[in-house]
């Protein structure tokens, strides 16, 4: 059967995702070696090996094949359990050639070995209590070694090591009270404002908040033996999770796109993830229905679009194969931690939310303007043409301090449902698209890492947000390692800049002041550089005309139009730069830089033609705490927005942990 024969899971029944999953099953147990025990599907290596990534396919299958026995109650999957009962086997046998690969050989089994022991609960009945006492003793013997190992990375692994300890707890195994303890201490760090969370230290606000650190505090407790370590905090992340899922279900665009931003990109419908587990954790303020609708939006988007491809393998890529969107560690079974998408059929067919009454995505009923305070971001969806966009003001994948080079995943000013940032060499070196910079004599640009985040409100029907930072040239180091962060380098700073947004539907008035150059540096040579948002296909159509550029591509446009004067205009065009198509067309302006001057620029992503029925007007009153930025709107209407002298939104803390202002402004917007 082709991939196009695979049912659309939004407002579809239970069967319908069984017929997914078990596509992707069916294909997956087709490419395991002899002994079941590696999954290695077509594709070159990834960076950690062949052995590696045969272990990777095989645990991140097996935990979609545990979603599917545990739904089914292990009824009618006797195939499922037999080939996984041996694969588990076979990869503990260490005289096994296609055994597991240990965790004392390769960090990347610490991951794994999650899957695994998640799987390994879920399929408890059929698959673990079948086995052999020696296979028994080999797998806890596999899994030991997480036990007091001190080296996991502080971020979202941390629950690694809780899943995999919880279940050798129950299993008779080792396990250690102080290092769970430490974990869930460790994730409670993480804990930002209004149920979001950062993954680890620095400033990473991506797919991860939902995909890992809001889905395992939900399948954690539903362990064997777990209820007594997470009875206490159960009600706690169950709030966290519910109120990060007022935000979460207005980022899903009106075709199912989930937002193209941050790293692991490949996973594609995990990002459905969090929805399930709003419906798993039965959150009081989503109902069931659009929880259900919004993962199967997700899935639908990447399912009618070629992923998974013609063979049903889930290829390195977005709606189809493109390496470059992937880490330089991922291999070709990277991408099916993207079953985490389809964990709903854990629930059984008699389970509430296969009856609960089907729920559109919010985006097809009414615009949405809301301000994600912990992320400062202004997130601004536009039912006309279903796109989803976000002005970022707040997240770079980087501690505050830090002087490196922006990722193109993390700091640019805009992300959206319709556009994905540039990704080819050049990005990481060159922020153009949805970027402000300086550009030297020489052609370099300057970053915004580590930027200082202002504050993130919406006030009368305007999201405001700004961020300040020291804008540098970096010199990057050569380095093989790119895990999604900027790379680092060699920093000069060239000065302080002020970036401030005013958001309305598909428009941004985007406002640039450099406040300061740095000692030594002429201001002569330097221009100030402003992106707009990336439109990729097969051929773009663009335009230019004094101060104001565009391009158009498949009804969608992305437009730049200068609000202050002397800019020039002109479009870039970068080959095999994008995912979404082979030509992406950037709109830019560049001005003379001068100090303490604001360049503003209209900044548009409109599914139509840019409406400009009333000229875009703009003027700055006043000076200190008393500027008011007066913008007429291309629909004609006029708004009046009091920032500080900083550019930051008035009222709104400059401290990414205390904005009342913000969490009042988001609240008064949701009840609107």
């Amino acid at each position: 059967m082709a991939t196009s024969a695979l049912p659309r899971l939004a407002g579809g029944q239970r069967s319908d995702w069984l017929a997914v999953a078990d596509a992707l099953l069916d294909t997956a147990m087709r490419q395991a070696s002899d002994g079941h025990g590696r999954i290695v599907f077509p594709g070159d290596a990834g960076g950690y090996g062949a052995a590696v990534d045969g272990l990777e396919g095989f645990a991140r299958v097996f935990l979609l094949a545990g979603f599917r026995i545990a739904g089914a109650r292990g009824q009618g999957v006797d195939e499922l359990i037999a080939f996984f009962a041996e694969g588990v086997r076979t990869g503990v046998d260490p005289d096994a050639a296609d055994r597991w690969v240990r965790i004392d050989e390769h960090a990347q089994a610490k991951v794994e070995a999650a899957s695994l022991a998640l799987a390994l609960d879920l399929t408890r009945e059929w698959i673990w209590d079948a086995l052999d006492a020696r296979t028994r003793d080999r797998v806890i013997a596999y899994l030991a070694p997480v036990v007091g190992d001190d080296t996991y990375p502080q971020t979202n692994w941390v629950w690694f090591r809780i899943v995999v300890q919880t279940f050798l707890r129950s299993v008779g195994g080792p396990w250690s009270a102080a290092d769970i303890t430490a974990d869930l201490a460790r994730h409670d760090s993480f804990v930002r404002e209004d149920g979001w969370l950062s993954d680890g230290d620095e400033r990473a606000f991506d797919h991860y908040v939902g995909w890992a650190l809001h889905v395992y505090p939900v399948l954690w407790p539903r362990m064997t033996g777990a209820a007594e370590l997470a009875d206490e905090r159960r009600a706690v992340d169950v709030a966290r999770l519910d109120r990060f899922l007022l935000d979460a279900v207005h980022l899903v665009g009106g075709d199912g796109s989930p937002l193209l931003q941050g790293r692991s990109l490949i996973y594609r419908f995990a990002a459905a993830a969090p929805f399930w587990a709003g419906a798993i954790a039965g959150v009081p303020s989503t109902g069931a229905g659009r929880l259900r609708h919004a993962a199967g939006a997700i899935v639908d988007h990447f399912v009618a679009r070629g992923a998974p491809d013609g063979d049903r393998v889930l290829t390195l890529g977005w709606h189809h194969e493109w390496p470059a969107l992937a880490q330089s560690y991922s291999g070709p079974g990277s991408p099916y931690w993207a079953v985490k998408g389809l964990m709903g059929i854990l629930l059984p067919a008699d389970h509430d939310v296969w009856a609960a009454p089907d729920e559109p995505l919010p985006i097809t009923e009414a615009d949405d303007l809301r301000a994600v305070a912990a992320a400062g971001w202004i997130v601004s969806g536009t039912r006309a043409d279903g796109i989803v966009r976000v002005v970022n003001h707040g997240t770079d994948k980087a501690r505050p301090g830090a002087r490196t080079a922006d990722s193109p995943l993390y700091a640019r000013i805009g992300y959206s449902t319709a556009t994905a940032p540039l990704l080819d060499d050049l990005a990481w070196s060159d922020p153009l698209e949805q970027a402000v910079a300086l550009v030297d004599a020489a052609g370099r640009a300057t970053h915004r890492t580590a930027l200082e985040p202002l504050g993130a409100i919406v006030r009368e029907g305007v999201g405001i947000a700004a961020s300040a930072s020291d804008v540098h040239l970096v010199d990057i180091a050569p380095t093989t390692h790119r895990h999604g962060a900027g790379l680092a380098g060699a920093a000069q700073s060239l000065g302080r800049m002020t970036v401030t947004s005013l958001v309305r539907g598909a428009w941004e008035v985007r406002i640039a002041r450099l406040d300061h150059v740095a000692p030594g540096v002429d201001l002569d040579t330097l221009r100030v550089r402003m992106g707009g948002w990336p439109l990729a296909g097969a051929e773009p159509a663009h335009a230019t005309s004094t101060g104001s550029a565009e391009a158009r591509v498949d009804g969608r446009v992305s437009g730049i139009r200068a609000l202050t004067p002397e800019a020039t205009s002109r479009v870039t065009i970068r080959r095999g730069a994008s995912p979404l198509g082979d030509m992406a067309a950037i709109p830019v302006l560049t001005w003379d830089a001068v100090v303490g001057v604001p360049f503003a620029a209209l900044v548009a992503l409109t599914g139509d033609a840019i409406a400009e029925a009333v000229e875009p007007l703009f003027a700055v009153e006043g000076a200190g705490e008393d500027t008011v930025v007066e913008v007429t709107w291309p629909d004609g209407r006029r708004t009046r927005t009091p920032l500080t002298d900083s550019g930051a939104p008035r009222g709104a803390h400059r401290h990414s942990r205390a904005r009342s202002g913000a969490r009042h402004a988001i609240a008064k917007e949701q009840h609107a």
